[in-house]
Formats: C-alpha cells, structure tokens, sequence
C-alpha cells in the first residue's frame, strides 16, 4: 500500500477515537476502516470534503452508516470471499469442542490439574455424527461449513432467504426449510451464517431459542447481534439448551458475568472474534482493499462495493 499510494498508517494496532481518526485522516482520498472504527453518521458527516472512499478492511460493514455514506456520496468496499475457509473452519472448530467437551477437558482438568484419572462416567460429551445441524444462511460461509460437516456425519438442515439450487442440494445432502421457527425445532444444533441485516437482528430472539429442542446447542461466528444474548444465556441457564459456542458476543461494556460464569461452567465456549484471524486472511483482505482502491481510481466500480440495503443488500460474509 505504501508503495502504491501516499499512505498515512495507524501504527499503534489500536481503533482511534473520532477525533484521533479525523486527525489522522486530514485531507485524504480514501479510509481504510476496520470493525473497531465506529463510522456512524455523525461522524461520516464531518468526514473532509476530499474523501471519497472507506475501504473496509474486513466483510463486516455493521461499524459503517453505509446509508450515511451513500447520502454523502461516498464509496464503501469490504472485504467479503477471502473469509470462507478460515472462517467455516472456526464453525467447525466450534462444532466439535462445545458437544465434545474439548475446552473444558483440557482447561479445567490437564492444564489446572483436577483430572483424576480415566473412568467410565467422567466427562461424558454427546457424539457428533447423525446430529441434525441447521444452518441459517446457507451462503458462502455457511455451505463451507455444511461441507465440513458432512464429512462428520451430520444430517443436514438450512434455512435461507432464498433457496439454493438442487445440486448443490443434493451434494449437500440437505434439506430445506422455508420456516426458520420449524427447522429450529428440528435441529439439535443451530450454526449461524447470515450476515446482519434489519431483517436478520435477534434473528435468534427469546420465542425461536424457546422453539429450540432440549439440550440443543448454538454456534455463531457470524455477528453477535443476531442473537439476543440475555435470551441465549436464560435458555442455557435454566437447563433448556445445553450450550453455546461463541466467537462473537457482545462485549461493548465488557462481556456479560452471566455468560463468563456460563464460559467457566463448560456450558459456553468463547472465543475472542478469532474466525478470520490467520495470516493468510489478514494477507488476502489487504490485498483485497488494495484492489478495490485502485479499481474506484482506475474504473469507479470496485468489485466489492457495498450498497445500502434500500438500494441492494450488503455484501455477505
């Protein structure tokens, strides 16, 4: 980037205030935002004349008032199809440690010395294989995650805004369901892959995690805000789902007690928004941001543009 452009970096690695970020930012063309840079609309409206573009580094777009932008004429791209794999593999990585008690066998019985020996009965997990797991959003993300587990021998569910085409069914071996609060009572795992819209927050409410089956579990790698988390961490505490796997929560004001105490228990697996975090994603999504820089220079159509959703749907992860 530096040798492409005048660039002006951030090297401190951590999100700047708004007026550390205006600072920073002075008169350029471009800002390349990530997550933690909170561009609502009251900050895109004192964004300086020259800009013209925010180059999400990363596929969510959730920080950004993309609605904001348009009105101001401003270009958003992100970073959307170099996050499949690393993040399918998380999915999976999750899938597999919460029914199997993996984090919660080699935390609290290896690493702090409690465990007393094989038994018979001792830290008995459920299998995996022959599972129902409901996707919800069966796009990019979420049919690398049901490839996955189909090597694994789960039975496959998937529930999306529009249905996929009977091949990639039938590859699939999966069903589809046009009733999310249906499948959910049909699954014994929910995996979520959808990315957040007006339509999909708390897609995941109270009512659906009551639909659920007993002892059911919940994953999300996606966005914490489509699931209402008071709601998830009730249903786990009462003894109606047996758990959550978690790479995103809401963590704003620090991650709830609630759910911590749910973390420490073995009922809750948390990790710290580690999906897209490799070498390799972090290496493709500049590249990608890169790209889309030179394209809106070079052509005024970026590849990965993102529009506002009155105008088409946001790119998806």
């Amino acid at each position: 980037m530096a040798t492409l452009f005048d660039a002006c970096f951030n090297e401190s690695d951590r999100p700047l205030d708004a007026e550390a970020l205006l600072a920073g930012l002075g008169q350029r063309e471009v800002l390349v935002a990530s997550i933690t840079d909170r561009l609502d609309a009251a900050l895109i409206a004192r964004l300086p004349a020259t800009l013209k573009l925010i180059a999400q580094f990363g596929n969510g777009v959730d920080n950004i008032d993309v609605e904001a932008a348009y009105a101001r004429g401003l270009t958003v791209t992100n970073t959307p199809s170099v996050l499949t794999e690393d993040t399918a593999d998380m999915a999976m990585a999750l899938l597999l440690s919460l029914p199997r008690r993996l984090v919660e066998g080699a935390e609290n019985l290896i690493r702090e010395g409690n465990w007393p020996g094989w038994s018979p009965n001792w830290m008995l997990g459920r299998r995996l294989r022959g599972k129902a797991l409901g996707i919800i959003g069966l796009g990019r993300i979420g049919t690398a995650v049901a490839q996955r587990a189909r090597a694994f021998g789960l039975v496959l569910h998937y529930y999306s805004r529009h249905r996929r085409p009977p091949q990639l069914e039938a590859a699939l071996e999966a069903t589809y369901w046009d009733d999310l609060d249906a499948m959910l009572g049909a699954v014994d795992i929910a995996s979520l892959h959808t990315p957040l819209t007006r339509d999909t927050h708390h897609i995941l409410d109270a009512r659906r995690l009551g639909l659920m089956r007993q002892d059911a579990f919940v994953v999300n790698v996606s966005r914490p805000e489509l699931i209402e988390e008071p709601a998830l961490i009730g249903e786990i505490e009462c003894g109606h789902l047996s758990g959550a796997a978690l790479d995103v929560f809401d963590n704003r004001d620090g991650i709830n007690p609630r759910l911590l105490a749910l973390a420490r228990s073995g009922k809750v697996v948390l990790t710290a928004h580690m999906a897209s975090a490799t070498l390799e994603a972090r290496i493709e999504m500049g590249e990608t941001v890169i790209v889309n820089i030179r394209d809106f220079f070079d052509s005024g159509a970026p590849p990965q543009r993102v529009l506002p959703e009155s105008r088409g749907r946001p790119a998806t992860r």
